[in-house]
């Protein structure tokens, strides 16, 4: 292989592969040093270098320059330096350029496996370096081949696996040469090469084919708050915006529900619930259980769940087949959500109330202040924080304290109560069966031993 001929290849393939003609040039030269070595049996005193003007790589050995050489493999005779280097002189070392034709094939084949190999890292760490970066993209392949249910795809440059288990359930997989997308989920580098891992049931996956959709959702108008989904069923996606000209909403679902369309259709008809954000959680929500109507909403900050009260004809509808639409609201809004229809609600209320009417030496003017500041039933009096009954009393604690003494009283009274209910229902329910047993004749072998007793 001649010079030009070497310098083509490098360029051709730098320019194919992608490849920096540095790394290229690096492996070539770490080629021809090892094949120096083999034939020479040199250590450390040469140097490999390519001429890129040339396309020549150089091999120069290092000699010391002494009066007559003793050992021709690290000396040189002062008379053969200078015919080299005029200036040469006794006690300096002097680069002898080497004949690297003189290989022979075992070194051009060593050279070319190097090569190859260096190709192929450099190829795997550029493919890794772009896909570290493109985690949470959508990516676009084709199917290459399903083995034990997962798939892979051909990305062009690199093969990516699409798991069983980031497949959508029910959706119809694909037959080899069928068009995917799927969202980059994961890129790590193994001793095979790179991996790459795709979703498409994935929440952000959701995210990114709105974004790819909504043109203010991918310049920043819009905001995608948060995503909660179960893949192939239903997903609900809350937006909002700072521009007071935009319905965030609105963008979202786009002319005629254009745009919403185009990412239902991807999903194989997953529906879609687009949700308007509100920094108020109950209206927000009010607005993640629709189409379910909302009449109440009590806070629970602290333990961060609510109560959610909605029309008797309307529980259903606010709970969803299964649970799934106050599943998914819940995800949502990252609340825990407990659904009450009104009847059951206000049914608690007076319930509620008349427990605290119920209390030991509690007034009922006493019992209107504490249901008025929240304080439903006696065993939430009981759990509240006596330092805050104390505040709502008129910071009276010796009130507070005797006011969770009379709640506990009388929930120790109520559990002695539900105890003795138990206990009796219980013994009734023993009674019954003796009774229907004794009604029963007895088997065979009994009367055998009765029989006996009597004889």
């Amino acid at each position: 292989m001649n010079s030009n001929e070497l310098k083509r290849i490098i360029e051709q393939v730098s320019r194919d592969k992608g490849i920096d003609k540095g790394i290229l040039i690096g492996a070539l030269e770490e080629a021809i040093r090892s094949a120096v070595k083999r034939k020479y049996g040199m250590s450390e005193n040469f140097e490999v270098a390519y001429n890129g003007e040339t396309g020549e790589i150089e091999v120069f050995q290092f000699k010391e320059v002494v009066e007559e050489a003793a050992d021709p493999n690290t000396q040189i005779a002062l008379t053969e330096a200078r015919k080299l280097d005029p200036e040469s002189a006794v006690g300096e070392e002097l680069g002898v350029k080497l004949d690297t034709s003189a290989f022979g094939r075992i070194a051009a084949q060593s050279a070319k496996q190097v090569i190859i190999q260096r190709m192929k890292d450099a190829e795997r760490d550029i493919i890794f370096d772009d896909f570290k970066d493109r985690v949470g993209e959508i990516v676009s392949g084709i199917v290459q081949r399903v083995d034990k249910g997962n798939i892979v795809l051909n990305l062009g440059r690199a093969e990516a696996m699409l798991p069983a288990s980031e497949q959508i359930p029910r959706e119809t997989y694909y037959r080899r040469g069928d068009r995917l997308r799927a969202l980059v989920i994961d890129a790590k580098l193994v001793s095979r090469g790179p991996q790459i891992v795709l979703s498409r049931t994935h929440p952000d996956f959701l995210a990114a084919l709105f974004a790819a959709e909504v043109p203010e959702i991918s310049e920043g108008i819009v905001k995608i708050v948060s995503v909660a989904r179960e893949p192939g069923s239903r997903a609900k996606i809350s937006v909002t915006t700072d521009d007071r000209d935009i319905d965030p909403v609105g963008a979202c679902v786009g002319m005629r529900g254009s745009r919403v369309q185009g990412v239902v259709q991807e999903l194989k008809g997953e529906k879609i619930d687009i949700i308007p954000y509100n920094q108020d959680i109950a209206h927000y929500v009010a607005s993640a259980l629709a189409p379910a109507g909302v009449i109440r909403v009590v806070v629970d900050e602290e333990n961060r769940s609510m109560e959610v009260v909605v029309p008797d004809e309307q529980l259903s509808l606010a709970i969803g087949r299964k649970g799934q639409n106050v599943r998914l609201a819940s995800r949502l809004v990252g609340w825990r959500i407990d659904v009450k229809n009104e009847s059951k609600y206000q049914r608690s209320l007076k319930e509620g109330y008349q427990s605290l009417i119920r209390l030991p030496g509690i007034s009922e003017t006493t019992a209107d202040a504490l249901f008025e500041a929240g304080y439903g039933s006696a065993r939430e009096v009981l759990q509240a924080d006596q330092a805050s009954l104390a505040e709502l009393l008129g910071q009276d604690e010796a009130k507070a304290a005797q006011v969770q003494d009379a709640a506990r009283m009388y929930m120790e009274n109520l559990a002695r109560e539900d105890a003795a209910s138990l206990a009796l229902e219980q013994m009734t329910k023993g009674l019954m069966t003796r009774s229907a047993g004794a009604d029963q004749p007895p088997p065979a072998d009994q009367e055998t031993a009765i029989d006996g007793r009597e004889g």
